[in-house]
């Protein structure tokens, strides 16, 4: 009989082991990539994407994956498709817990930096992208993959953790600025090249004259909100980098609240309060404003150009609200006209670890399959994203789709192609925010602080001092921010401490130490009971 005392050391320690395990990361493990890719055993791989719910999104990747199968027959692709990052993200961290998570799979760094928080579940892709073999670019593969040198730069870096490459850029986009050109120009203004933040609050304010019916002057109607913003947090963060104002350290120290940031509260209370500015989560789409024609300055991804302009092919508005006028796409204000800044963002492919050596090399080898031309030119036509490597960007099929913008509304509609252009002619001007675990929670907390001051002045609450110190306190306690990185701003010991769990962990974490506890208090039951009936 076992020794009843080392067995209950066993559950206690085990229990430990599973509670403990999920909070903290661990360094990625060096892979051995197999000298050979066995084409012989037969291999089912899960790609799990996300395609707003476009269906030529999902036939280009039903095409990709077709395609791929013919030249890898043992290789089976199983597509599971979702409408949003955030279930991606949740559904990974609930599958981390049973094994069961997908092999290849459409994510942000922030997510990943939180799925390597306590396991090795991610897989490290150094090693498989300098095989000469099976690498970027390698002898070996089947189709034309780009070189590592042909990944545009300043896109790999993003996908870069302690030092190691998790992930590697599948499509890049940035924030544009979607003007109603012909109401600049109706309020007597010249639209510049480059925006600034004093000519659009300049622009926003002259437009909300009245006249004696109480209409818009500008456009013969009751609504209008000259100036919405869809991404607070990206105007924050973006604000911060053009103001060169600190955010965060990269190992996680949150240096959000600075005066800069207070500035910037202040200036969006001001606008609030004139009816110069709201935002998306207040007000709504900026795209069925601007289409409406009761928004001038609408700011939203260059991958969501295809909703932009009165000509758009995804206008989401009745006919008869839509007003007719000359769409211009522009980079997002700055602070310095000259030395431009936007933020890099759009989704990432990284790869999950198994057991099974020949799995994982046949999940890197449909990951670089969607790195290809083929499926880089296909799918930056849907929107305005566009391709991550010099390769794609650079080949004669996609420099023809940029020739060609303006011969129709669809697959070459021009605020789309434009929104692309403004991208690869500025992508030396972007910019990527550290990650690490709880990077995702102070991006939400930056845009928080907007969100909630552009809600007190609509509600005519007071934005002082008092408000202000109230709003810190609040945003750090909801978002945990004093868990996250080292020394904050506040002071502190220098104790590296981990952001927040997400609630699919917290809740899994507490099951788990339910079951636990059942099983203890079932031994010790038996264990008693067994005791009684030996004496």
């Amino acid at each position: 009989m076992k020794h009843p005392g080392r067995t209950l050391s066993v559950l206690l320690a085990a229990s430990v082991l599973v509670l403990g395990g999920c909070h903290g990361r661990r360094a990625g493990k060096s892979f051995a990539v197999p000298d050979a890719f066995d084409t012989s055993g037969k291999q089912s791989i899960t790609f799990w994407a996300k395609n707003d719910t476009n269906k030529t999104q999902t036939k280009i990747y039903e095409k990709a994956i077709a395609d791929f199968e013919s030249l890898y027959p043992n290789i089976d692709v199983n597509l599971r498709l979702y409408t949003d990052y955030g279930k991606i993200y949740n559904d990974v961290i609930t599958n981390i817990a049973t094994d069961t998570t997908p092999d290849v799979c459409i994510t942000y760094p922030d997510h990943i930096a939180t799925y390597m928080t306590g396991s090795d579940v991610m897989q490290p892709l150094d090693e498989l992208m300098a095989d000469e073999t099976y690498g970027l670019g390698g002898s070996g593969l089947l189709f034309d993959s780009p070189a590592k040198e042909e990944i545009i730069p300043e896109f790999l870096e993003e996908g870069k953790l302690a030092g190691q490459y998790y992930a590697l850029p599948y499509m890049r986009s940035t924030e544009a600025c979607y003007v109603n050109q012909t109401y600049v120009e109706k309020l007597g203004y010249e639209l510049p090249e480059i925006l600034t933040w004093d000519f659009v609050w300049e622009v926003s304010e002259a437009a909300l004259k009245k006249d004696k019916k109480g209409n818009y002057k500008v456009n013969g109607q009751k609504v209008l909100i000259p100036f919405i913003y869809k991404s607070t947090d990206n105007m924050m963060i973006t604000e911060l980098r053009q103001k060169d104002a600190p955010f965060s350290t990269d190992d996680g120290q949150v240096l959000l609240f600075n005066d800069t940031t207070r500035e910037i509260l202040e200036t969006v209370a001001k606008e609030v309060k004139s009816g110069a500015f709201s935002t998306f989560k207040k007000s709504g789409y900026p795209a069925n404003f601007l289409n409406a024609g009761q928004c001038i300055f609408a700011v939203d991804s260059t991958a969501g150009a295809t909703w932009m302009g009165s000509e758009a092919p995804l206008i989401d508005i009745s006919e008869d609200k839509l007003v007719k006028f000359e769409t211009a796409v522009r980079p997002v204000p700055q602070y310095d006209a000259d030395n431009p800044l936007m933020i890099s963002q759009g989704p990432s492919l990284c790869l999950f670890r198994k057991d099974d050596p020949q799995r994982v090399l046949a999940s890197w080898l449909f990951m670089q399959y969607l790195l290809t031309n083929e499926v880089q030119i296909a799918y930056s036509g849907t929107e305005g994203y566009v391709p991550v490597t010099s390769k794609a960007q650079e080949s004669g099929e996609y420099r023809d789709y940029l020739s060609r913008a303006g011969e129709d509304n669809k697959d070459h509609y021009r605020v789309k192609i434009e929104a692309a252009e403004l991208l690869m002619a500025h992508t030396e001007d972007t910019f990527t925010t550290a990650v690490f675990n709880g990077s995702a929670s102070l991006r939400d907390a930056a845009g928080y602080l907007i969100e909630d001051v552009t809600k007190s002045v609509m509600r005519r609450q007071k934005t002082d001092d008092a408000y202000f110190t109230k709003l810190k306190e609040k945003v750090i306690s909801l978002y945990h921010l004093d868990q996250i990185g080292g020394e904050s701003e506040e002071g502190g010991d220098g104790k590296r401490e981990l952001g927040p769990l997400p609630a699919a962990s917290k809740a899994l974490l507490i099951t788990l130490a339910a079951v636990w506890a059942a099983i203890i208090v079932s031994f010790l039951s038996g264990l008693r009971k067994g005791r009684g009936g030996s004496s």
